[in-house]
């Protein structure tokens, strides 16, 4: 099996699994009601797909292109964030209507744990590198839930911009890296301490962090201004490390989902209003739009299945 984007429609209510090379739609796959974020599992075999309008999780069996299980709950209310904990064999997702987090096992869907956040429209999850901690972006409280993974304990919220949503960890240094999309600009949190050490500025309506494998840079679409930030995470100003946008790659309309291939040298934007995936190509931050993918009705989550 060859390596392949899965890319959700919204609109469509479908995936579509594409070539990265060609960009071919080799397989269409119907699911539940608005799908919109999905995670691969660890060893490939299958991806999770949260249908945030349809109120269900999907689990896609990604040799046969089928929806082989599903799991509903009366607190699903708009299932979003997903994050693989594989170091436990977990699935964590947050539902942004009800901010309750639930946490399964990831080979039989065994609902393990569920608690609040106790926050506002929780959206988006990011686990640290040693996947001891798991952050929600909240957007309704400009704030991040801080849990411990093994716990199950909220331990803290940091307050950080206006309506936060896409959130991602440095590898490297475990810092916490948030876009606020009301405020256009990015705020870094001190893994240790929490507090917000740097800001910086980004295109229009940011919605998603993203990291390159070596952690070096930093991909945030904006979905206002139709570009993506580069963000170069070794940055020196004033003296000091600090994460900052070296560059603005224009896209298509409403970039959303983004993920980097395993090697790093390419990346792939789903453009939510023109129906496609922008690929960008680059070293050392100097990305380039290369070529574009057609796809089904309003693409947003997609995810990178290396096989």
């Amino acid at each position: 099996m060859s390596d392949r984007l899965v890319v959700l429609n919204k609109d469509a209510d479908t995936v579509s699994y594409l070539d990265p090379d060609t960009g071919e739609t080799v397989a269409v796959v119907e699911t539940d009601f608005n799908p919109h974020e999905v995670v691969t599992s660890p060893d490939g075999s299958r991806s999770f797909v949260t249908c945030s309008l349809g109120g269900a999780l999907n689990v896609l069996d990604n040799d046969s292109h089928a929806v082989v299980d599903r799991f509903e709950h009366d607190l699903f209310e708009f299932p979003h964030g997903l994050a693989v904990r594989e170091s436990a064999a977990e699935l964590w997702l947050v539902a942004t209507h009800s901010s309750q987090v639930f946490v399964f096992d990831i080979e039989t869907l065994e609902l393990l744990e569920r608690f609040p956040t106790h926050q506002d429209k929780s959206h988006m999850l990011a686990l640290s590198p040693d996947e001891s901690r798991v952050y929600a972006a909240n957007i309704g409280s400009d704030s991040v839930t801080v849990i411990d993974c093994d716990r199950r304990r909220v331990v803290a919220d940091p307050p950080v911009g206006e309506e936060p949503e896409g959130i991602a960890v440095d590898p490297d240094t475990g810092a916490v890296l948030v876009a606020n999309q009301a405020e256009s600009r990015l705020s870094v949190l001190d893994p240790e301490t929490l507090a917000e050490t740097n800001r910086a500025m980004l295109g229009e309506t940011p919605i998603r962090v993203v990291f390159a494998p070596d952690g070096r840079y930093a991909l945030v679409p904006n979905r206002e201004s139709g570009d993506v930030s580069v963000v170069d995470t070794e940055f020196v100003r004033d003296g000091e490390r600090r994460p900052w946008e070296v560059a603005r790659v224009p896209v298509g309309i409403w970039p959303g989902g983004t993920v980097f291939d395993p090697a790093g040298g390419r990346a792939f934007v789903a453009n939510n209003k023109t129906n496609d995936v922008s690929v960008l190509e680059g070293r050392d931050g100097d990305f380039a739009a290369v070529d574009r993918f057609e796809t089904g009705t309003h693409p947003d989550g997609i995810t990178y299945l290396s096989r």
